[in-house]
């Protein structure tokens, strides 16, 4: 038996171990809770070390996390206070990673480094280097974020274990040195490093290697640290010991060996890796392939340092984490059926409240207080008594894997000391008034709460503010409007935000191994149904695939695409809810050439409700100004019926589409029950779009349909049941006009075909003929599928046709796209506009126009890595690509 199987057996065999004795303390304290539950909180007897900090960056509060301020002025920013150093060092096109590190055995000796002193030392010796390693540990089961418990550095000298618990309060010396672009910082798998530095002490990495990402630009069939320190070092790591408790003082020796290990031969896997990246480089230096390996690894090693911490503040505490378990077990994700999923759900959700506010206040893991299944019992079938409570998350806790869950008290020591508060809030007693959020923070820690105040828990108390509105009684409402503007605000959260994550992350590589793009599970899975690609990785799911794809990111100058993004808003960082947010609106963009618009999600982005609105209000006011630079009117404002125009151009005739369909309703509606002037009023609104004639309700039903889209149109029927059959019937009277020969008869639309004037904004119905509708030779045109046809012969005029009438068919098909109510002809001119006078190059930069736009408007703090104002958006497409233009055009001439 080797050293290896010798550590695991005694790993197990202690586990086991403490998995008794756990089942042993939860007999004991069964029965001790049994007879009397728990009153007192066990924070006055178990304090944390993390709470003899004195100053902690991140406390357990609902205030948003602030980063270090550049500005000395400031207090706290939520900008990268690094960027212009971080985004040289990847403009570089020839970056200098000089690593000469040898593969040293691992000594006996290290320095221990737990005094302000010796902090000191060390960053005098890493400021005279060139390149030093790093990794951290850490610590989350007794913590609700987690903090660093260690921090390893290793140079080729000398290995550092930095004491974080310790020197907490000191850790800023080390900031210079980190964020000096000189010296090389050498990571393994650093994203979650670099936040984790960030969130306890400002700490900003510049200039960073990270092996990991080496690895995946090597295509490198494992790129965990186990298998680079056995492949490239003959090291076995037991990788078991990163979930023991690192907060403990002395570490074991296991313990310090572990931590040595992982930072020791950081820097000679580096090397090699290296040395690797430049073979490679040397041997394609004579190919055409654009592609440069160290420069890769080094790129993708610095996107990382970019990244920002943010805390994940909800609107409602918990709510994600209920709705994540209600849909779970809607799917039977081994979950017991109910009877009556309301109740279900809303017992979840107060359970998962309570959890969420009991670990702030305890600066416990949500795991640690209640785990989900524990949840899911409670809120399945109805308990009594605290004994019915106590024995089903006890029971449901021995049922769980033998693991790292067999060292947690079952129940948690938070439970515990807590109990009557479940009983009482799965009896709904819990709150009788006021808020949950009120009544657990003054019972907790209100003058006579019963639990500890600490560093972590304070803020929640002094942050009333940034509260979230948790409320499930109201008492008298003092400000009802304010109630009202909020009610309807998580009304608009609850029904329009995602209601699953939008980014799964999911990773395409080429079949050389290139990272070509993150994407959805869904666009995944249609390239393995298909034979297309082969599963690589499953978790974070990564296909590999098996044709030549066409071009590669890193081509296109598209970094954005092959960067991993958070389900947050890039606004304000708020992860409770997003919406979907188009930064070129989609009245220009639905015109733009399909190779310009197809799979290009770099203008589609993740804002809350509040920063939705900012950027919406700014892009109206864009397109005021764009309506007024380009003499375009934004809406539609006048519409005449075929027949009825004027040549006095100063006759105010035709009438406002909105006008004209809201009158035509209402007469419709309640037009006999109206009073007699409002009729008239009304009345005369719809007779100026018919010329002044007298009007039949027939005509009403043709007005209520003009310059409809077919969206429109099948809303508005569903919703009203108007019937159309007048109009239809009109239609199938009408005389059939001359076409072409080979043309199908045409018939009246539904709608009448419009018009408008480009310069005033007026528009005017027109009769189309066949030579407007189809090409030489009979075929429909293309121009037949938009709105916006084409040019009348005074240049001044542009045909609109909205519905065609299939004889075919008992349902009108409608051709037009656009409504005329909304910014769609607007937008349709513009787009025309830019291609007749700059081609291409006008839409891009038109684009980077809105997305200046949208940066003044909002100072967007989380946008995805590689997101650019100046983005390109050129792409290639494959020779079967829909989006191929030479493809598209050969069939359209078939």
């Amino acid at each position: 038996m080797n050293k290896e199987q010798k550590t695991r057996v005694a790993f197990t065999i202690a586990t086991i171990g403490a998995a008794l004795i756990s089942i042993f303390f939860t007999v004991r304290r069964r029965r001790k809770q049994q007879e009397s539950p728990s009153s007192s909180c066990y924070s006055h007897s178990e304090p944390k070390p993390q709470w003899t900090f004195k100053r902690v960056l991140a406390d357990n509060s609902y205030a948003p996390f602030k980063h270090l301020s550049c500005n000395a002025s400031e207090n706290g920013s939520n900008l990268h206070p690094f960027e212009a150093e971080i985004t040289a060092l990847l403009r570089n096109d020839q970056p200098e990673i000089e690593l000469s590190a040898e593969k040293l055995e691992l000594k006996d000796s290290y320095v221990w480094v737990e005094t302000e002193m010796q902090l000191k030392e060390l960053v005098n010796v890493l400021s005279k280097e060139r390149v030093f390693a790093v990794d951290t540990e850490q610590h989350s089961l007794h913590s609700f974020l987690g903090f660093t418990a260690l921090v390893q550095i290793s140079t080729q000298q000398e290995d550092y274990l930095i004491d974080t618990i310790a020197l907490h309060d000191s850790m800023e010396i080390l900031r210079p040195v980190f964020a000096n672009p000189s010296i090389c910082k050498v990571f393994h798998g650093a994203d979650n490093d670099v936040l984790w530095l960030q969130r306890d002490f400002h700490i900003y990495i510049v200039n960073l290697f990270d092996t990991s990402k080496a690895c995946e630009v090597l295509s490198k069939p494992q790129k965990s640290l186990a298998y680079l320190l056995e492949t490239y070092c003959g090291v076995i790591t037991n990788k078991l010991l990163q979930r023991e408790d690192w907060r403990q003082r002395p570490l074991s020796a296991e313990m310090v060996l572990y931590a040595r290990t992982d930072a020791h031969y950081l820097l000679y896997i580096a090397k090699c890796l290296l040395l690797e990246l430049k073979q490679l480089d040397n041997e394609n230096s004579c190919s055409d392939d654009k592609f440069h390996f160290v420069l890769e690894a080094s790129r993708r090693s610095n996107m990382i340092c970019l990244q920002l911490f943010t805390k994940e503040i909800e609107a409602s505490p918990g709510e994600s984490a209920a709705l994540s378990l209600f849909s779970r077990h809607q799917s039977n994700q081994g979950f017991p059926s109910v009877s009556n999923e309301t109740q279900f759900l809303y017992t979840v959700r107060q359970l998962c409240t309570w959890r969420d506010l009991m670990a702030r206040i305890h600066d416990e893991s949500l795991k640690y207080v209640l785990p989900d299944q524990a949840i899911v019992a409670l809120a399945s079938r109805p308990l009594a008594s605290h004994a019915e409570i106590f024995n089903t998350i006890v029971q449901i806790d021995m049922n769980a894997e033998i693991g790292l869950s067999s060292r947690i008290p079952s129940p948690s020591a938070v439970v515990d000391s807590h109990l009557s508060d479940i009983h009482h809030l799965l009896a709904n007693e819990l709150v009788n008034h006021g808020d949950i959020y009120s009544v657990i923070l003054q019972k907790c820690l209100g003058q006579n709460g019963s639990c500890k105040l600490n560093i972590f828990n304070y803020a929640l108390l002094v942050n009333i503010n940034p509260r979230p509105a948790l409320s499930y009684k109201h008492s008298s409402l003092k400000n009802p409007k304010q109630h009202s503007r909020k009610a309807s605000r998580n009304l608009f959260v609850k029904k329009f935000s995602c209601k699953s994550p939008v980014y799964h992350n999911c990773r395409i590589f080429a079949n050389d191994g290139r990272l070509l793009c993150y994407c959805d599970r869904k666009k995944l899975e249609w390239y393995i149904s298909r034979d297309l690609a082969k599963l690589i990785e499953e978790e974070p799911p990564a296909i590999m695939l098996l044709f030549e794809p066409k071009g590669r990111p890193e081509d296109e100058g598209n970094d954005f695409y092959i960067q991993s993004k958070k389900n947050i808003c890039v606004g304000c960082g708020e992860g409770s809810h997003y919406l979907r947010y188009r930064i070129i609106p989609s009245c220009y963009r639905i015109h733009f050439p399909e190779h310009l618009k197809s799979h290009r999600s770099h203008d589609i982005v993740l804002l809350c409700v509040d920063c939705h609105e900012v950027a919406h209000v700014a892009a109206e006011k864009y397109k005021r100004k764009l309506a007024s630079e380009f003499v375009i009117p934004l809406y539609v404002r006048k519409v005449i019926h075929p027949g009825q125009e004027t040549e006095n151009p100063n006759d105010e005739g035709g009438v406002s589409p909105l006008q004209l369909r809201t009158a035509a309703m209402a007469l419709l509606r309640h037009g006999p029950r109206m009073p007699l002037d409002r009729r008239e009023e009304l009345t005369e609104t719809v007779k100026r779009y018919y010329g002044g004639r007298e009007i039949s309700e027939e005509d009403l039903e043709r007005a209520l349909q003009v310059g409809m889209s077919p969206h429109e149109r099948r809303k508005f029927e569903k919703k009203r049941g108007i019937s159309f059959k007048h109009s239809m019937e009109n239609a199938a009277a009408m005389p059939k006009r001359e076409n072409h020969a080979d043309s199908a008869p045409s018939r009246m639309s539904n709608g009448d075909p419009l018009n408008f004037d480009t310069l005033d904004g007026s528009y005017a119905n027109a009769e189309t003929t066949g030579d407007n509708r189809e090409d030489s030779f009979g075929k429909p045109s293309l121009a037949s599928d938009l709105a916006v046809d084409g040019a009348t012969s005074n240049g001044n005029t542009i045909l609109v046709t909205t519905t065609d009438y299939d004889e075919d068919s008992t349902q009108a098909k409608h051709n037009s796209k656009l409504s005329l109510l909304g910014h769609g002809p607007h937008g349709k001119q513009v787009v025309d506009h830019l291609l007749k006078e700059y081609g291409e190059d006008g839409i891009r930069e038109f684009c980077q126009r809105w997305r200046q736009v949208f940066v003044d408007a909002l100072k967007p703090r989380f946008l995805p890595a590689g997101w650019d104002v100046k983005h390109s958006g050129r792409r290639d497409f494959g020779d079967f690509s829909i989006y191929n233009r030479d493809k598209k055009q050969l069939l359209q001439n078939e």
